[in-house]
């Protein structure tokens, strides 16, 4: 009596194949037959020929290698190489806007594109300790969201908030809902951030995804069309530093050499370096003048230095003069 998943034999012949094979491991046709009879179907070596040709012709690559009086078979070229998915799956487990539970799933689905074999080396690889993970799960749906509103051209609306020293959920505008146009979706400094506008202030603005509540796609078209297409996307990412808000400044900054690499890391290429002296470069460049920025600037321990204008150096003597007194 022949197999009653006969009828799935292709399939399940290209599941062993992906799942048990790749470069460095084979089955032979005795092996294959008997994977096959796992699944309770039955196979003629004629027959399993025949298959593995048409899964080569499908796609799925079947390389057929003789070594001394065997003949083995496995999967060669997949869409992901190992090397390629441990890149996206080191990405998701060092990641801290994904939870742990749900980057432990999504490493699992990545590694079913492996064989068994390749898998097993992924998973030892991909433990990040002392990483501090995002508790707010709901940011996959967010995104779906946020992603299909840009589609349809719709707005979105949200409950937006942050933790108080209570350590509690607190809402922000006392949990009015924010009607916000959606126009972008940017990761920085490991978070999501939506770029929309903003109605009732006239203007482009960040919100974190991950701090969004009760989030859902509107009817109302979107506004802001004519202010997005106006910004240069990589100036805004690189001006809106660590994406607080602040007022636009143009900096002159008075640089050690050595930070030439930083300098260029955090406001992109293109930029006009000034040398000075031996040891020392200027460079001007546009930022969302905060606190976050100063203090960016003070991290780097003189090696780099605000020139001008003079309001943002009076600036940066407040907020060093404001420490000063908190520690003295």
């Amino acid at each position: 009596m022949r197999g009653r998943n006969q009828k799935l034999k292709l399939l399940y012949l290209a599941k062993i194949m992906q799942d048990k094979t790749d470069d460095t491991h084979y089955l032979t046709m005795p092996e294959i037959i008997a994977e096959l009879g796992k699944y309770d179907i039955e196979a003629q070596r004629k027959s399993v020929y025949d298959d593995l040709s048409v899964l080569d012709d499908f796609g799925i690559e079947i390389i057929k290698e003789q070594i001394g009086s065997k003949t083995y078979y496995h999967c060669g070229a997949r869409e992901f190489e190992p090397p390629e998915l441990r890149l996206i799956i080191d990405a998701i487990a060092s990641s801290k806007f994904i939870t742990i539970r749900k980057s432990k799933d999504l490493i699992r689905k990545l590694e079913k594109m492996l064989s068994v074999h390749d898998a097993k080396l992924l998973e030892r690889e991909v433990y990040v300790p002392g990483r501090v993970r995002n508790m707010n799960e709901s940011i996959f749906y967010n995104v779906d969201v946020i992603q299909n509103a840009i589609i349809s051209n719709h707005s979105v609306r949200f409950q937006y908030y942050h933790w108080n020293a209570d350590y509690e959920m607190e809402l922000k505008r006392d949990g009015e809902f924010y009607d916000i146009s959606p126009w972008a979706l940017v990761w920085d400094d490991e978070n999501y951030y939506l770029v929309g506008y903003d109605d009732d202030k006239a203007e482009l603005r960040h919100y974190r995804v991950d701090k969004m509540l009760k989030m859902e796609e509107t009817d109302a078209p979107r506004k802001g069309s004519n202010e997005f297409k106006k910004i240069d996307k990589d100036r805004y990412r690189n001006m809106h530093f660590r994406m607080f808000g602040g007022e636009e400044e143009s900096v002159t900054l008075y640089c050690s050499n050595s930070m030439a690499n930083v300098i260029i890391d955090q406001f992109g290429r293109g930029l006009n370096f000034k040398k000075v002296d031996s040891e020392h470069f200027e460079v001007k460049v546009d930022v969302i003048m905060s606190d976050q920025f100063l203090s960016w600037v003070i991290a780097l321990d003189g090696n780099v230095v605000i020139k001008s204008p003079e309001d943002a150096r009076n600036r940066m003597r407040e907020l060093l003069n404001k420490h000063v007194e908190e520690y003295c």
